[in-house]
């Protein structure tokens, strides 16, 4: 079966086998996850886009990879989760070398959705966004991969809604 850009499959039902969580909707979708300590980064764009260049980058800063390229979402626990397909797990592309193993870590639940763009296409000041992805209120932000402080963008961001969170605010 070819997997088209953007196009989620069901799978149903599946067994996460990790915390004994029966997950009733899995959906593959086009994008790269990586953990910042225990949330993580789900990085959406087209093929080419730079996705697997900027979780690189985060990785080469202690992120850890979760996906490149495919992830299966699911709700679990109340939280929008993404795990690794099995077939590319621990898997990334570097552009120009080919495809490489490291480390990752199975599933993560998502804090942070980040689209990528160029900078033409992003307002400068934008007002908070959050996006809905399988029922799910997720904190959003458009970012373009190519900045040099694209993966710094995105760890202050994490550290922002980290305090929000601890504050109790939740990014209100």
């Amino acid at each position: 079966m070819a997997l088209v850009p953007h196009q989620p499959y069901v799978i149903r039902p599946l067994t996460a086998g990790q915390r004994g969580v029966t997950v009733l909707h899995m959906t593959l979708t086009h994008a790269t996850c990586v953990a910042i300590g225990d949330i993580g980064v789900l990085i959406r764009g087209p093929s080419g886009a730079g996705k697997s260049d900027l979780a690189l980058r985060l990785i080469d800063r202690g992120a850890v990879l979760v996906s490149d390229d495919y992830c299966h979402l699911s709700v679990e626990e109340g939280a929008l989760t993404a795990r690794t397909p099995e077939a590319i797990a621990g898997k990334i592309e570097v552009r120009g070398h080919g495809i490489v193993d490291g480390a990752h870590r199975p599933s993560v639940q998502i804090g942070l959705v980040v689209d990528l763009a160029p900078t033409d296409d992003i307002p400068r000041l934008p007002e908070r966004q959050t996006c809905t992805v399988e029922g799910m209120m997720i904190a959003h932000v458009i970012i373009d991969p190519d900045t040099p402080s694209a993966a710094a963008k995105i760890r202050v961001i994490m550290r922002t809604l980290a305090v929000e969170h601890d504050a109790g605010t939740g990014g209100q």
